[in-house]
């Protein structure tokens, strides 16, 4: 298994630089970020300046979306990046949420993603594409390769992710929603006539390493009402019982009363108060060491390729040592 941190992009930006820097050091292969850019700072522009800081770190957009930037801008940008520093960046990619509420725009359908994917894809890896009823290339991006991975939730994403993609990102640690969401990948993609087991499975949620449990549940409360914006989603759409999405997805968001950006992915926000603390123990990875193997191991054999932990509580460095010194040795051994 492979590891990756997921951080915020809130000034200063050079924090955000350290930090991807310490987590290469410690053994962390992926350095992920928000893209949302009028909560936080332009990732982008970061992206640069973390890959110049590190030496072997692939970084990328946990998630972009096909909506706040033209899609040939976001293949341009990566397509310099690996000319750049040799192929080392990754596109995380969703339907767009944040990013586009925020700026009273709806997460864009299933279908302008599938398009925007392929239009990114080509355009990285320096084939001609179709856009706008235009044929475009980047003559100069031959050698760039771009590993693109979506974030999907519902039914029919799951199934776009594995008829189409590199990979699924999968944003929470819940084993048994794990189990379901990549069968349900990976059937897709075996029915798209591709190779199941060639997707890249990347589980990301926040992870806290410590003893004081009700402290961490505070600390990540945030995330279940990140999530919950997702699963919202869902439901307004299948019903809470509807098209096989399972109750543990969606039970619990039923005292869920709206959402307020300005606490997006922040600890001691009140907009999230209904979530219960049986779904941060599940969604997250708490307590000691030990727990935490515990989890990754489970994860390992449904099979993940990466867990990135969501770097947003009171004790980032803490939390990076103690996965650098015990956690990812003993998941190496």
């Amino acid at each position: 298994m492979e590891f990756g941190v997921v951080l915020q992009t809130d000034p200063p930006a050079w924090r955000v630089v350290e930090l991807a820097k310490r987590a290469e050091s410690l053994g962390f292969a992926y350095g992920w970020t928000f893209d949302s850019h009028v909560l936080w700072q332009e990732p982008f522009v970061i992206y640069s300046q973390m890959l110049s800081a590190t030496e072997r770190m692939t970084v990328g957009p946990m998630v972009t979306n096909p909506g706040t930037r033209d899609w040939t801008v976001t293949a341009s940008m990566f397509a310099t990046l690996n000319e750049m520093f040799g192929n080392r960046t990754v596109c995380g990619i969703g339907r767009g949420d944040s990013a586009m509420r925020v700026i009273g725009h709806k997460p864009r359908s299933l279908a302008t993603l599938s398009e925007s994917m392929r239009v990114i894809k080509d355009l990285a890896e320096g084939r001609e594409t179709t856009y706008n009823d235009t044929q475009q290339h980047f003559p100069w991006a031959g050698e760039s390769e771009l590993k693109m991975l979506m974030a999907a939730y519902g039914p029919k994403a799951l199934h776009l992710c594995g008829s189409e993609t590199d990979g699924f990102i999968l944003q929470l640690a819940d084993p048994a929603i794990a189990e379901w969401t990549i069968a349900a990948v990976r059937q897709a993609a075996e029915e798209a006539g591709r190779d199941p087991n060639s997707l890249y499975i990347c589980v990301a949620a926040p992870a806290y390493v410590g003893g004081n449990i009700e402290h961490q549940r505070e600390q990540c409360r945030w995330f279940g009402g990140m999530v919950g914006n997702h699963v919202a989603d869902l439901v307004s759409r299948y019903g809470d019982q509807g098209a096989g999405v399972p109750q543990a997805l969606t039970d619990y968001i039923a005292g869920r009363q709206g959402y307020d950006y300005s606490g997006h992915g922040k600890a001691g926000h009140d907009h999230t108060d209904f979530v219960p603390d049986e779904i941060i123990d599940r969604f997250c990875l708490l307590g000691d060491e030990d727990a935490h193997l515990a989890r990754l191991r489970e994860l390992e054999s449904l099979g993940v390729d990466q867990f990135a932990i969501y770097l947003m509580h009171d004790q980032k460095e803490e939390t990076l040592s103690a996965y650098g010194q015990q956690i990812i040795p003993a998941m190496s051994g």
